[in-house]
């Protein structure tokens, strides 16, 4: 089984490993930072390189089914590199930092709606550029957007903790509000389970099971914009956001 390194750091773009096995296009490594894709959050991209060579691969896609896959792009014949190859992968650290701010603030989001809307979510999707959260609620008018575009920023702006960890899912039942961690959406079989907490114990705004990356203060997430919003059907809405410039930048 593959280590997953991105559940551990989430700022981790380049890490050493060794070849697993292969299947066509794929590569099954030992240990990986690469995010397959999952959760709303697209997989990273990026290169494989050996590590005493020059020959290199690009990454086009990372998916996880048994393990986790890294689809290469091979032209003209070229062949993936052989069982046992030690290899550098090396991830696209722009596509990565984009995606770690928009999934933290679409945790925020989520947050905000339960809150003041009682509003629970019902599916996202982030790029690097934009990100969407559909929710079971009836419909939003333009003050409601303003709201919370408000709190959104509000929320940057305190430069809150984003921490996470591991817990027993029984522990995680027993102790953590369900409506947050929404533990029962998981299948029976997963018994343990990824926390991420945005806040403190004492100024908790969300803690929920999630297995994606993210920032590790909300003020990392930047100026937040909500762009619109459409009905996606009875009882369910969609809305939409955009993140301005990255403060590191």
């Amino acid at each position: 089984m593959t280590d997953a390194l991105y559940l551990e750091d989430s700022e981790q773009t380049q890490f050493v490993a060794t070849v697993d096995r292969t299947a066509g296009d794929r590569v099954v490594l030992d240990q990986t930072a690469f995010y397959p894709e999952g959760g709303g959050q697209p997989a990273d991209t990026g290169s494989l390189k050996l590590k005493d060579g020059d020959e290199s691969w690009s990454v086009t896609d990372v998916q996880k089914k048994d393990t986790i896959y890294h689809h290469l792009e091979l032209e003209n014949g070229a062949e993936p590199p052989a069982p046992g190859t030690t290899v550098v992968g090396e991830l696209d650290a722009d596509r990565r930092r984009a995606h770690n701010r928009y999934h933290t603030a679409q945790h925020l989001l989520s947050a905000v709606l339960l809150e003041e809307f009682d509003a629970q979510t019902t599916g996202n999707q982030l790029y690097a550029d934009r990100a969407r959260l559909d929710c079971a609620y009836e419909r939003f008018d333009d003050a409601d957007l303003e709201r919370l575009e408000q709190r959104l920023n509000d929320l940057v702006d305190d430069e809150l903790p984003v921490t996470w960890e591991t817990l027993d899912r029984e522990d995680a039942e027993a102790r953590l509000d369900p409506d947050r961690t929404r533990l029962h959406l998981l299948p029976e079989s997963i018994t343990e389970v990824r926390i991420v907490q945005i806040g403190t114990d004492d100024a908790l705004i969300d803690r929920t099971a999630c297995a994606g990356t993210h920032v590790e203060n909300t003020a990392e997430i930047g100026r937040l914009e909500v762009t619109g919003r459409e009905t996606r059907g009875p009882d369910e809405e969609r809305v939409r956001f955009q993140l301005g410039a990255d403060p590191r930048q």
